[in-house]
C-alpha cells in the first residue's frame, strides 16, 4: 500500500471515529496509535509521550490561555450590553442601524474575546430580540450576529492566528496587524449587505424607535473605551516589539480582569474562579488538540503521507491561481466538519510549502484561511454559531437562520476574491509598521 493510498485510510478513520461523537484530540491521537503501530510495531509506542509533549514544548503557547482568559474576563461581564448599547445610540439614524450596531458589536466583542460562540451569545441574546422587536425580519436578526460573531477568529487578538502562527512558524505579530485590514473589510461588507437588505425590505430611518442626545451618547463610552484600548495596546507593543505576544496576552488578561472588577464591580470569589475555570478548560482542550495534531502530523510523515500529498499538489500542471482555488475549496469542506484549530494544526504544515513555492504570502495565506474557516462556522453541518443562535432563539427554525446567514457568507466569498486581487489590503500594513517578511 502506497502513502496516498495509507493517507486515504488514515482520513478515513479519522472521519469514522469523529462521525461517533468522539473529542477531536482522541481521534487524532487513536488514529495515530493505531497507524504507527500497525505499520511500525510495538517499538513506534516509545516516541509517543515524546512527541506529544514535544509539540506542546513552545513558550509562544502560553499566549493562548491568556488571550482566552482575557476573551473569558469579558464574556462574563457585561461589556457586551455596553457595546451594543453605545454603538446603537451613535447608529440609531442610519437605515438598519440597529442591525449595524449589532455587527460593530460582534466585531469589538469579538476582538476582546476572541470566541465566535461567545460573541454570538453575548451580543445576540441583547440583539435578536431588540431586533425582532423592532420589525427587523427573523433572517436579518439572526444571520447578521452568526456573522459578526465569526470575525473573532480574524480581529486581533486571534487565537486561531496564534494557532497558525506556532504550526508554521510565522511572526504572530505581523499575523495580528495583517488580520486588521481584512477584518474592518468584512465588516464593512455586513454592514453594507445589512443597509441594502434593509433598504429592499422598506426598513429606515421611520423605524427608529429613539433619538439620543449627545450627551446620552457620550455617556455610553467610558465603559466602551478602556476594553478598545486595551486591543491597540496590545498591537501597539507587538507591533512595536515592546512585548512578546505571550507578554502582551498576560499584561491584556490582567487589565481584562481588573477592568471587569472595577467598572462592572464583579468583587465575589465566585464569578472570578469561574471565569478562571472556564479559560482552564477551553486552554487544555486546545492544548489537547495541538498536542495531538503533533502526533498526528508525526504519524503522516513517518509514513511519507504528508510528502506524497505535497509531491502530488506540487506537481499539478495548473496555474497557481487554479492551485489556490483547489486549496480553497479544500479548507471550506475542511471547515464544514471541523473547527478551525484543527483546521490549521492539521493543515497549514503541509500547505505552507506548497502555497510559498507557488508565490503566495504565507500571511495573506493565513487571512484567506481564516475566511474560510469563518464560512464553517455558520455552514452546515457543524456550522457552531448556527447552533448558538437557535439555542437563543428556539422559535425561529434553522433553515431561516441559515437563510438569514448565506448572504454574509457570498460577502466572505466577495472578500476571499478582493483580496485575491489586491493582496496588499493583507500586506500592506504589517510591511509598513514592521518592515519586510523574511521568507
Amino acid at each position: 500500500m502506497g502513502p496516498l493510498e495509507i493517507g486515504l485510510v488514515i482520513l478515513f478513520a479519522l472521519l469514522l471515529l469523529l462521525s461517533t461523537g468522539m473529542p477531536i484530540a482522541f481521534a487524532l491521537g487513536a488514529v495515530s496509535v493505531g497507524t504507527l503501530f500497525i505499520i511500525e510495531g510495538p517499538r513506534s509506542l516509545g516516541i509517543l509521550g515524546e512527541t506529544f509533549f514535544g509539540g506542546l514544548n513552545s513558550f509562544g503557547l502560553v499566549a493562548i490561555p491568556m488571550f482566552i482568559l482575557m476573551g473569558s474576563a469579558v464574556a462574563s461581564s457585561p461589556a457586551g450590553k455596553d457595546l451594543y448599547e453605545a454603538l446603537d445610540r451613535w447608529l440609531n439614524r442610519v437605515p438598519g442601524g440597529l442591525v449595524l450596531s449589532n455587527i460593530g458589536a460582534c466585531a469589538i466583542f469579538s476582538a476582546l474575546s476572541g470566541s465566535s460562540p461567545a460573541t454570538c451569545a453575548a451580543i445576540g441574546k441583547m440583539g435578536i430580540p431588540e431586533m425582532r422587536k423592532r420589525g427587523y425580519p427573523d433572517t436579518i436578526a439572526t444571520g447578521s450576529i452568526a456573522a459578526g460573531g465569526t470575525l473573532g477568529i480574524l480581529i486581533p487578538p486571534s487565537v486561531t492566528m496564534i494557532v497558525y502562527g506556532i504550526a508554521t512558524e510565522t511572526s504572530i505579530g505581523r499575523l495580528f496587524i495583517a488580520g486588521i485590514l481584512p477584518g474592518l473589510l468584512l465588516t464593512a461588507l455586513f454592514m453594507a449587505w445589512t443597509i441594502i437588505s434593509c433598504r429592499m425590505q422598506g426598513i429606515g430611518l421611520s423605524d427608529v424607535a429613539q433619538k439620543f442626545s449627545l450627551k446620552e451618547k457620550l455617556e455610553a463610552l467610558p465603559r466602551v473605551l478602556p476594553f478598545i484600548a486595551i486591543i491597540v495596546g496590545i498591537l501597539w507593543v507587538l507591533y512595536g516589539g515592546v512585548a512578546t505576544p505571550s507578554e502582551a496576552a498576560g499584561a491584556g488578561a490582567l487589565f481584562c480582569i481588573v477592568l471587569v472588577i472595577v467598572i462592572y464591580r464583579i468583587w465575589k470569589v465566585g464569578p472570578l474562579v469561574q471565569i478562571f475555570r472556564g479559560s482552564i478548560r477551553e486552554s487544555i482542550m486546545i492544548m489537547m488538540i495541538i498536542g495531538a495534531a503533533e502526533l498526528f502530523a508525526f504519524t503522516l510523515s513517518s509514513t511519507f503521507v504528508t510528502q506524497s500529498i505535497a509531491e502530488w499538489i506540487s506537481g499539478l500542471d495548473v496555474n497557481r491561481w487554479v492551485l489556490m482555488a483547489i486549496i480553497n475549496v479544500f479548507l471550506l469542506i475542511a471547515g464544514f466538519f471541523l473547527p478551525p484549530v484543527a483546521v490549521i494544526l492539521m493543515t497549514a504544515p503541509i500547505l505552507l510549502p506548497i502555497i510559498t513555492q507557488a508565490g503566495f504570502d504565507p500571511y495573506w495565506f493565513a487571512v484567506i484561511l481564516t475566511i474560510n474557516m469563518e464560512i464553517g462556522l455558520i455552514t452546515p453541518p457543524v456550522g457552531l454559531n448556527l447552533y448558538v443562535i437557535n439555542g437563543i432563539a428556539p422559535d425561529i427554525k434553522l433553515g431561516t437562520i441559515l437563510q438569514g446567514s448565506f448572504p454574509y457568507v457570498m460577502c466572505m466569498v466577495l472578500a476571499i476574491i478582493i483580496l485575491s486581487i489586491f493582496p496588499e489590503i493583507v500586506t500592506f500594513l504589517p510591511t509598513y509598521m514592521m518592515g519586510q517578511a523574511i521568507q
